[in-house]
């Protein structure tokens, strides 16, 4: 573990401070608004429905906070710095590009989830529908294997940054920093993730902002736009980068650059489609946000999240990384002589380039803007974890006519032992040497053999189990044998150095990736299953779809507002279900007039996302680099300026949409307020008057 000394600004009460104080206070804030959410909305978080999916009913304005804000981890701000001042300003939007697809192409599987399996919780219950026990249970362990390396990669990050500018014990700082986020989980369920991601996302851009400007406006140290160009070319000089055009900071020639792009594609595929918090999946998450909202919803919704996250690290990397850049030989540099390979791997770029600029305070903005980050895409690893812990192992395997009160209590459990779980594998981590950048490149070798199996079974009608299961287990032995026969080979040995550099981590991620959807694409043609129709996946989760489909003409019993709680009426409402579903058929089968409205959402999906994959993947970056352009002062002025704007773009969408979206309710929480307030004082005076009188 690096010395982390130099940038020692604060003190250790500051970093128990912030770690312990905010997180309660978030947890304060989710009580407050869940009292309101269940005084004053239809939406109850003591139901099952509201805690894992937020009834399905969340706006676009929002999932798109909350998908920027799941998916900024501290990777995000600490890895996209790192790997600029790496390789220069081409790695920020190598960094952005490569992990802004996967998001793209969620837009298109949120669309055909609404179609093949409109109310299931999460992706594997597709795969159970489909592949039964022994696919269910192997795809089960990949996503809980990519949560569990993310869960673990936040902490990693936020501990070290806590651990560099307070000095608070590393160890403490990994089992407390999920401690507030596990309390205001268990109470708000996945509509608090998203009220907390949009009050996350809002800080989130606030300091970004703050730090650009002051950075290219108000530092005397960079001195501008031109100061910051002169010093970038100095540093070109003295510590040219390899690979890059004539070893220069300012070009999109990079050789190792487009390496770590590559990497960061294949591993983030990984991350996206394997992990609910971000998909549906396991994570931030992604896939139980395709399912928390409706079709044309979701589609708008990860394509702003796509174009609004796109400039977070974009932006941020422009700013702190090459901040450290320019001022790694700078005396108020805490790193003398520029950072160190371990401190570089610890991800202190950003926190390095915050100290020589902003001193202490820059630190604890710095300090709560990570906090923020971590936090947050923890809360979504939680309830996504959570989802698949209690519906696909506790339901399917263990109890499968568990009531919504009971899969409540066990989706509690599971939140609070997730949060024990990953505290222990962050310090497992750090006790053997492993760092933020080495588990980042490594990563997607063990898991994204996975995701060619996990996309054919949304898209591929004949895919078979036997295709999916090889596939994934085949993409993960090719993936490791070809990341250890490289780093043997290039390197000369096995050792947590050699097989953490950029090339056997490129042959692992690409072989994994790559070899998992050829494998499962060759035995699926083989020997296909020509008779499967969706009609499994479309059964998912009867009661949900019957409840749906009968609560119009449900008794008032049940669906009026009587004194039953939430939990009861779900009670009510699933045994009435029962009883309909007992003398009927279940009509699977999506109405026309709504599968034609899916299919132009599927069509409008689909060009959209491939449209902006090829802009940002192809149109920008290739003739950059294939020109061996190098930035003069002009352009590098305007990349700049246009990767600012592009943040007041993600701004807009991120923290003034979703209060919009949401006035309406907001409005009428507010009403709700002031009746009871002066309702209250109305009839305590009425009451005392009958008492006069």
């Amino acid at each position: 573990m690096s010395s982390t000394t130099g940038a020692e600004v604060l003190t250790q009460g500051t970093g128990y401070g912030v770690v312990l104080g905010i997180g309660f206070v978030f947890a304060i804030i989710m009580m407050g608004l869940s009292t309101l959410q269940n005084r004053y909305t239809t939406y109850k978080i003591s139901t099952s429905e509201e805690f894992n999916t937020a009834s399905r009913s969340v706006k676009p304005g929002l999932i798109a906070s909350g998908i920027v804000s799941a998916w900024t981890w501290a990777a995000t701000l600490l890895q996209s710095s790192t790997v600029t001042y790496e390789y220069g300003l081409c790695a920020g939007y190598y960094y952005a590009a490569g992990a802004t697809i996967q998001i793209f192409v969620m837009a298109i599987l949120a669309v055909r989830v609404k179609q093949i399996a409109p109310y299931c919780h999460t992706f594997l219950e597709i795969v159970h529908a489909r592949y039964g026990n022994t696919a269910h249970f192997m795809f089960a362990t990949f996503g809980l294997v990519v949560n569990l390396i993310v869960s673990s990669m936040l902490l990693l990050g936020g501990s070290a940054v806590v651990n560099a500018f307070t000095g608070m014990n590393i160890y403490a700082a990994n089992f407390l920093i999920p401690l507030g986020v596990c309390i205001y989980v268990i109470l708000g369920g996945l509509r608090a993730t998203f009220l907390c991601d949009y009050s996350h996302t809002l800080i989130l851009m606030i300091l970004i902002f703050y730090f650009f400007f002051w950075t290219y406006t108000k530092a005397d140290l960079i001195g501008g736009f031109e100061g910051m160009y002169s010093l970038l070319q100095q540093a070109s000089i003295e510590r040219p980068v390899a690979g890059n055009q004539d070893g220069s900071y300012l070009t999109l020639k990079s050789n190792y650059g487009l390496t770590f792009m590559i990497i960061q594609i294949t591993g983030g595929f990984g991350t996206v489609m394997l992990d609910q918090a971000r998909y549906l999946l396991p994570q931030k998450g992604y896939w139980q946000r395709a399912i928390a909202s409706e079709a044309k919803t979701a589609v708008r919704a990860y394509l702003m999240g796509g174009i609004a996250w796109f400039a977070v690290p974009l932006t941020f990397s422009s700013i702190m990384g090459l901040a450290a850049v320019a001022l790694a030989n700078n005396p108020s540099f805490p790193y003398p002589g520029g950072l160190t390979a371990a401190e570089i791997d610890a991800g202190l770029a950003a926190p390095a380039g915050v100290v020589a600029l902003l001193g202490s305070g820059g630190a604890a903005a710095m300090l709560i803007l990570l906090f923020m980050a971590v936090t947050s895409a923890a809360s979504s690893e939680m309830i996504a974890t959570s989802s698949i812990l209690t519906f696909d192992l506790y339901q399917i395997h263990f109890n499968p006519d568990a009531s919504p009160e009971s899969l409540i209590r066990v989706s509690h459990i599971m939140v609070a032992v997730w949060a024990l779980v990953m505290s222990c594998v962050a310090s497992l981590w750090i006790g053997i040497g492993v760092s933020l950048n080495w588990l980042f490149l490594f990563s997607g070798t063990l898991f994204t053999g996975a995701v060619g199996p996990v996309i054919f079974s949304v898209v591929w009608r004949q895919q078979t189990k036997e295709a999916a299961i090889s596939g994934a287990l085949g993409g993960v032995v090719v993936g490791i044998i070809a990341w250890l026969t490289v780093a043997k080979t290039y390197y000369g040995e096995l050792t947590i150095a050699t097989t953490g550099l950029m090339y056997p981590n490129l042959a692992g991620n690409l072989g994994a990736c790559c070899s998992g959807a050829i494998i499962s694409a060759v035995v699926t043609l083989i020997k296909p299953d020509n008779e499967f129709d969706w009609s499994a996946t479309k059964r998912i989760n009867p009661r949900a779809r019957e409840m749906d489909r009968k609560k119009a003409t449900l008794p008032d019993s049940v669906s009026g507002s009587g004194s039953d709680s939430p939990v009861e009426k779900e009670k009510q409402e699933s045994a009435m279900v029962d009883v309909a579903s007992a003398k009927d058929d279940i009509t699977i089968d999506v109405p026309a007039e709504e599968y034609a409205e899916l299919q132009k959402s599927l069509k409008v999906a689909t060009w959209a996302s491939l449209t902006l994959i090829f802009i940002v993947l192809f149109l920008i970056p290739i003739p950059m680099f294939l020109s061996h352009y190098v930035f003069s002062l002009n352009f590098f002025r305007g990349w700049i300026i246009i990767c600012v704007m592009w943040l007041f773009v993600a701004a807009g969408i991120t923290s003034i949409l979703p209060l919009w979206e949401s006035r309406a309710a907001i409005k009428d929480i507010f009403s709700g307020m002031v009746r009871d307030i002066f309702g209250g004082k109305a009839r305590k005076g009425a009451i005392a008057s009958s008492n006069v009188a």
